[in-house]
């Protein structure tokens, strides 16, 4: 009788971890994503000359960057990053990304245009964008608290963060938690383990 309370035991437990612990191993492994804010709404031109707004990127998750086309220093890092994101995702109509030049004077959509072939950036819902550089400037660090600006002593010209913004669907600004249980808030985009979080986090959201 004892010999048959051992096998079922142990067959219910077997069965729980067939079952169970696979599900609570993906709990633990899915991070948890919180909202930071809301993008403002903007809209700009993009590199084939199209007027691009946030109703472009309605539905979709997005990633965000500043940058500009002659930045000889961190740019190219992000934007080598920022097409390992998109070769991820490629195909995705749910996924997309908006590239705000910080140097829109010279940032024509002609520009932009070459920019993007030479840098593999071929994702259809990626859209290189200029404009207003006052609206650019004011979306960079006041919309989004990402810091671009003008400084003559700064190689190329202009300095600028090198953080990603995480978009989610219904157009928030979305980050994972630290150790600690703080938000991040942005990726960084020069860093191969936090191009490999939002990565990650992209998938996470694009099934919400």
């Amino acid at each position: 009788m004892k010999k048959y309370s051992y096998v079922g035991i142990a067959f219910i437990i077997l069965i729980f971890g067939i079952y169970a612990v696979p599900k609570i191993v993906a709990k633990f492994q899915t991070p948890e994503l919180v909202t930071i804010g809301k993008v403002p709404s903007f809209e700009f031109t993009n590199q084939d000359n199209v007027s691009i707004s946030n109703s472009f990127y309605k539905d979709k998750v997005y990633v965000i960057e500043f940058f500009f086309t002659t930045c000889p220093t961190i740019c190219p890092k992000m934007n080598e990053n920022m097409v390992r994101i998109q070769n991820e995702y490629y195909g995705n109509i749910d996924f997309g990304i908006a590239s705000f030049s910080i140097n829109p004077e010279y940032d024509t959509p002609e520009i932009l245009k070459a920019y993007a072939k030479s840098h593999n950036a071929t994702l259809k819902n990626w859209n290189f964008l200029t404009g207003d550089k006052d609206a650019i400037y004011n979306l960079a660090n006041k919309g989004l608290a990402l810091y671009a600006g003008e400084n003559s002593d700064a190689e190329g010209g202009f300095e600028h963060s090198g953080m990603f913004a995480l978009v989610d669907k219904k157009g928030n600004i979305r980050s994972r938690l630290d150790k600690l249980g703080n938000p991040i808030a942005f990726y960084d985009g020069l860093e191969p383990k936090s191009v490999q979080m939002i990565k990650e986090d992209i998938a996470v959201l694009l099934k919400e």
